[in-house]
């Protein structure tokens, strides 16, 4: 992970970025990543699909939510991609023109890897808390995790740390489970 220093970076600064890497604004610094690599695109691309038909589409499931693989956000000062963001259709019905969200979502997800968990975890889960997203969940494809953070009165509260064998059935998302492990195969 690069960062800038000793001065705020702008929109102009992330778009100079070449686009095999992955850019971010945080607390007015720039912060540069490679594309995730093979394990951590792995369990991003399969949590979108466990996702999607039954919370995007409403197949065999509640529908009601848009599920993005890294959205552009747009929060205050702070520009963040998160792996995957949902929103409520009743708060977005449609998407937006632009290339980014200005509106925060109701549910991001962040794959930690060992380049940017501390970033993922110091730096981006207070904006989301300050951006007011209801819910957090962290996945560690190297110990084979999943936390499910919810945040209550301004803080994040851990609801569940799941492992091996478990079922995923945790808010937002908890009206159609599926198996972890799915995550990793």
């Amino acid at each position: 992970m690069v960062e800038t220093a000793n001065k705020s970076a702008t929109y102009d600064d992330l778009l100079a970025v070449p686009e095999h890497l992955v850019a971010e604004i945080v607390h007015g610094q720039l912060y540069t990543t490679p594309r995730p690599a093979p394990r951590h695109a792995r369990a991003s691309s399969s949590l979108g699909g466990e996702l999607f038909n039954p919370y995007d589409r409403g197949r065999n499931g509640p529908g009601g939510w848009i599920i993005l693989d890294e959205p552009e956000l747009h929060l205050g000062e702070h520009v963040l991609v998160p792996d995957l963001a949902g929103w409520r259709r009743e708060r977005l019905p449609e998407l937006p023109e632009t290339a980014w969200f200005e509106l925060s979502p109701d549910w991001v997800c962040e794959v930690l890897s060992p380049s940017t968990a501390s970033l993922d975890r110091s730096g981006k889960m207070p904006i989301y808390a300050e951006s007011g997203v209801p819910w957090l969940w962290l996945i560690d494809p190297e110990v084979k995790t999943l936390e499910a953070y919810e945040l209550r009165e301004g803080r994040w509260l851990l609801l569940k740390t799941l492992s091996d064998h478990a079922e995923v059935a945790l808010p937002p998302f908890d009206a159609v489970p599926f198996p972890l492990e799915a995550l990793w195969g």
